[in-house]
């Protein structure tokens, strides 16, 4: 008898905390998904990709090892869109934009891309969440 409780109050449980989650979001869906890479030149990029507070998709794009006080154009484009554009000065050698985005239906095709202004160096990635 003491089992059956058990495995009702457990089951119980972890219906509750599944019903809680928003429908696009599964109990496995919320790790961090990350890329990097070579930039065009002596920079590297890395991209990450995961949920928010809001349930909203936080983008983070980053070019490290870059000269200091170099300026840099930059956009993030949310499935052929974009959603964000900017210019950034790199400090001690890198530097990171951030942006939450709206989980659209389906897969979301993120994009960073970076050029740096002086030189036309491009940095570029790609994630599919």
């Amino acid at each position: 008898m003491r089992g059956r409780v058990t495995r009702l109050v457990l089951g119980t449980v972890a219906a509750l905390l599944v019903a809680g989650l928003p429908s696009s979001v599964s109990a496995s869906d919320d790790d961090e998904v990350r890329k990097g890479g070579s930039c065009s030149g002596g920079a590297d990029w890395e991209m990450r990709a995961r949920w928010d507070d809001d349930n909203r998709i936080e983008v983070r794009g980053e070019v490290d090892h870059t000269t200091s006080g170099r300026a840099w154009s930059w956009k993030i484009k949310h499935n052929g869109s974009v959603s964000a554009q900017g210019r950034a000065v790199a400090r001690g050698g890198d530097f990171e934009v951030r942006r939450s985005l709206v989980d659209l239906a389906g897969t979301d095709h993120c994009v960073f891309r970076a050029v740096k202004v002086r030189t036309g160096e491009v940095c570029r990635g790609a994630i599919d969440w």
